[in-house]
């Protein structure tokens, strides 16, 4: 019973401890700082191959604005702007495979169960 009337006490401790400590520690190192060269952004290179910077093509359809990202010719990402509202995503993760909405109002994900099978 003791120990639990210490415990808030220690916590408190231990806290201040982690903010004051590092506060005088960086103080008394400023003098032994030294700085660092600059070193560039790597290349956009992937397994020796330079990346492609994928080709985006802007339409209007009604009051609509659509922009659509394609990489080596293949459409994999749409953004849809419509004229009141936010702007919503339609991206494929398998190139095959549906378009999936990431948006303000995804479609809603019902659950299916096999209760039964005959």
């Amino acid at each position: 019973m003791r120990y639990l009337k210490l415990l808030p006490r220690m916590l408190c401790i231990l806290l201040l401890q982690g903010f004051v400590m590092p506060a005088f520690s960086a103080d008394g190192n400023a003098s032994q700082r030294e700085l660092l060269e600059e070193v560039p952004p790597p290349p956009k290179v992937i397994e020796g191959e330079p990346m492609e910077e994928p080709q985006v093509t802007i339409r209007k359809k009604g009051t609509e604005t659509i922009e659509e990202y394609r990489l080596n010719g293949k459409l994999y990402m749409m953004k849809v702007t419509p004229q009141s509202g936010k702007p919503y995503y339609l991206h494929k993760n398998d190139p095959e495979g549906p378009w999936i909405n990431d948006g303000p109002n995804p479609p809603l994900s019902v659950p299916h169960w096999t209760i039964f099978r005959f």
